[in-house]
């Protein structure tokens, strides 16, 4: 089994890890990395609501896995990561930095261009984390508590900061374990994750 590295921890509990790098490839307003295959099989997940760019399909029950909810199964998913958000958390990101930036050879409050790569890095990863509750709720879908909600993100973030560009889209792919959403419909909150969920379009 490949190895994964324990990146951090998702907000709702999910433990977030990505495997062993994977090469960028060149694409025209969206920038991807060789994206892993879509399992065959499976059951497609009709949304509550419309999130652009993303599918969620239910794989198998997870038989020895607890929920509050019920059933447990492993879902794979795929979804687009909204640039603007992306560059919503370098600004915030860059701007904390700089005011605790004290590097040798810089003034103070000054981020060296080889720090830059590790600040996108985690722009990216923060909007994954987004992107994914976000799709975990409009599906009408819940997390595991604990190791149990584990979220594999397939492909690198390391590769997906080579060559990006500030504002651009990433596709990524993931699977995780969830339950169904017994307690209610798909949280309102998600509508606040600007350019993440299109309710006003017609078509997913």
């Amino acid at each position: 089994m490949r190895n994964s590295l324990l990146l951090l921890l998702l907000p709702f509990g999910s433990a977030f890890v990505v495997p062993q790098s994977r090469t960028t490839v060149p694409s025209i307003g969206l920038l991807a990395v060789a994206l892993e295959p879509e399992p065959e099989g499976g059951e497609e997940v009709t949304p509550l609501k419309t999130m652009a760019g993303c599918r969620m399909k239910k794989m198998e029950e997870l038989k020895n896995v607890k929920s509050d909810n019920g059933p447990a199964y492993q879902f794979w998913m795929t979804a687009t990561v909204d640039g603007n958000m992306i560059k919503d958390n370098h600004t915030e990101l860059l701007k904390n930095a700089k005011k605790k930036a004290n590097f040798p050879g810089f003034r103070k409050g000054q981020v060296p261009p080889y720090a830059m790569p590790q600040i996108t890095q985690f722009s990216i990863q923060e909007a994954i984390i987004k992107t994914v509750e976000a799709a975990v709720d409009v599906h009408g879908l819940k997390a595991l508590s604990g190791s149990d909600g584990q979220v594999e993100v397939k492909e690198k973030v390391e590769d997906m900061v080579k060559g990006y560009k500030l504002g651009d889209p990433i596709q990524f792919t993931a699977v995780l374990n969830l339950s169904y959403n017994t307690d209610n419909a798909a949280s309102d909150a998600i509508d606040e994750l600007a350019g993440v969920v299109d309710v006003a379009a017609e078509e997913v």
